[in-house]
């Protein structure tokens, strides 16, 4: 625990969306709560709704694309709070567009943003933890870390580079036997902001591929995975589906994305032209967008989630169950 009766939590990409979420589930426990983001607005409201549910809050202005940043962040919160006991790698960016049509930069900064600021995160996180050797670090995936989607090719890159990333240090923290842990947890649809700063080339308006999952929903999870520290955490039916889904038929879901998954990504509005975009600059510097997106009315506020260890456990155990019952028919039907 950290310096204070209170561990800490550090949340990056905390001032709005699933990130903002997470941080008031945390303080709801009575955490403090360190948030990272580039927003004045969100962050002063972040601080604001953590601190009227009974947390701690202190917020940082840095991207996360800039290690430097990060570690006078993480720094901070040592500073205030005595230590840190989870970090939550959360902040991300995206582009929606086809690969042609997206710049080298564009990639760069997805890339910078969505898989080396959880790199730069972990690093900050390592520095802190290694002494006391303890504390949680939680990466904030998507079920696109395992089954890209056309328009977001960035985005998916950097998912599932991030997951390839936390595989590798997890043997290393094996190897030298330390008690830091390592989770995942690859989310599905999210009623977040994100629809509406997002840098888009698309003719129509975005939306996240339904079901769509209110983020307190998410968070509840995401402070379950820091609390068990699960391998992985896989949260809704859909992630589910889709993870297995890329693993048991890749090509059929190539070609149902090629065919659906377009319309999927888009409501049947027109897009709003020169709209500002979230890439490069904040859009919450002067107003608060706060955790919810525009599809309340459509949104679950609640969600399943598992461990798919025990998912996969389970698949093996019916296949051996429908098998035996198989085997069984065919003897008492066969030849006697």
């Amino acid at each position: 625990m950290s310096g204070n009766s209170r561990p800490t939590v550090v949340v990056t990409g905390g001032s709005a969306g699933v990130g903002r979420a997470v941080a008031v589930a945390f303080g709801r426990r009575g955490w403090n709560v360190g948030i990272v983001a580039r927003g004045r607005a969100g962050i002063a409201a972040a601080v604001e709704e953590v601190r009227s549910v009974g947390g701690t809050a202190l917020g940082y202005r840095a991207d996360v694309a800039d290690p430097k940043a990060v570690d006078r962040a993480a720094d901070a919160f040592v500073e205030e709070f005595g230590g840190i006991d989870v970090w939550v790698n959360n902040a991300m960016v995206t582009v929606y567009a086809e690969v042609e049509q997206m710049s080298a930069e564009e990639f760069q900064r997805v890339t910078d943003v969505t898989y080396l600021g959880q790199v730069h995160g972990t690093l900050a996180a390592l520095r802190h933890m290694k002494a006391s050797d303890r504390g949680t670090i939680v990466h904030v995936g998507s079920a696109l870390a395992y089954r890209s989607i056309p328009l977001q090719s960035a985005y998916c890159a950097a998912k599932a580079a991030v997951r390839g990333f936390v595989d590798s240090l997890r043997t290393e923290l094996l190897h030298h036997r330390s008690h830091i842990r390592l989770t995942m947890v690859q989310l599905p649809a999210v009623n977040t902001p994100q629809f509406d700063w997002a840098r888009s080339r698309l003719p129509r308006k975005l939306e996240p591929v339904p079901p769509i999952f209110q983020p307190e929903a998410i968070a509840e999870e995401i402070v379950r995975a820091a609390h068990d520290a699960p391998r992985e955490l896989w949260i809704g039916t859909p992630s589910w589906l889709a993870i297995f889904g890329a693993q048991a038929a890749p090509a059929f879901t190539d070609h149902y994305l090629a065919r659906h998954g377009y319309r999927g990504e888009m409501t049947s509005q027109a897009a709003q032209k020169g709209r500002p975009d979230n890439l490069f600059d904040p859009v919450d510097a002067k107003r608060d967008h706060g955790a919810h997106g525009r599809f309340d009315a459509r949104a679950k506020g609640s969600v399943v989630a598992a461990d798919p260890m025990w998912l996969h456990i389970g698949i093996i155990a019916a296949a051996g169950l429908i098998g035996g019952a198989a085997l069984a028919a065919a003897r008492r039907d066969g030849p006697r």
